[in-house]
């Protein structure tokens, strides 16, 4: 069975893709549930060519109650029944026992992604419940190292981010030799300038790129995330896909495939 950065990376090679889908279901644009699921369903399924994995950010399934967690579960199901990888964005971050609760929450059963987005301001203690059971379960962790959003720079600037890349750097080698290891980060794509750093700073994590499209973020400025070939980065695009054109899955498909057209243009792949 392949890992999360394996399947990632497989899929990556063989249909010539670097994106990653966010479903991001809003209950506002919906009639009521039922079409919010139906909807997003048909998102995840016709845009699956065009996508190396898809990313459910948790807190909008979160948000429907009792119905959301079901509606995730039938996400994730459908997703693995695609080939597609689930990369589950939660952000989740505690310490002892209480992260060991998230990780096996979100990282094992049939309502949890084969990888978690993990908050590491905690301290970095935090991280090791989280990275064990991905690794026990063929899975990864996608640390939070410098993120999209404006903000970011009160907490992450002054070296902070490049610290947090440091550790990811340390974690994965400790695992056995291979392309690309358990622990990813999470660089925004908003800066471009950056990811060339992080690369290097972390040769064997799998980056993930939020920030494509809705955000500001375009295609052309993410190559230094990548290594030769075009491998070890996802760029991310939620809205700019799920939401293309209101509910028009149509427009989705078109925007799922100009995303992916427009990355590989930048990387000649």
């Amino acid at each position: 069975m392949l890992t999360f950065a394996q399947a990632v990376t497989e899929r990556t090679r063989r249909l010539n893709t670097r994106l990653c889908v966010g479903l991001d279901p809003r209950r506002d644009a919906y009639r009521n549930t039922a079409h919010l699921k139906a909807h997003t369903l048909e998102v995840l399924e016709a845009c699956a060519p065009y996508a190396a994995c898809i990313k459910p950010q948790f807190a909008f399934y979160e948000a429907l109650g009792l119905k959301g967690f079901s509606i995730l579960e039938e996400v994730c199901a459908a997703a693995r029944t695609l080939g597609l990888p689930v990369l589950l964005d939660a952000k989740r971050g505690d310490i002892g026992s209480t992260a060991g609760a998230y990780a096996r929450a979100w990282l094992t059963g049939r309502h949890a992604g084969a990888a978690l987005t993990v908050n590491p301001f905690l301290g970095f203690e935090t991280l090791t419940p989280f990275v064990d059971t991905a690794q026990e379960n063929g899975g990864a962790v996608f640390v939070l190292v410098k993120t999209s959003n404006p903000g970011q720079a009160d907490l992450q600037g002054s070296g902070v981010s490049e610290r947090v890349a440091v550790e990811v750097a340390r974690l994965n080698a400790q695992e056995p030799e291979g392309e690309y290891a358990s622990v990813g980060a999470v660089v925004g794509a908003t800066h471009a300038a950056d990811l060339a750093t992080f690369r290097a700073l972390m040769p064997r994590a799998l980056l993930l790129l939020p920030g494509l499209g809705a955000q500001g973020a375009a295609a052309a400025d993410l190559q230094g995330a990548f290594h030769t070939g075009g491998t070890g980065a996802l760029a991310s695009a939620s809205r700019g896909v799920q939401y293309a054109d209101g509910l028009d899955v149509a427009a989705s498909v078109e925007a799922a495939k100009g995303f992916r057209d427009e990355l590989n243009s930048v990387l000649d792949a």
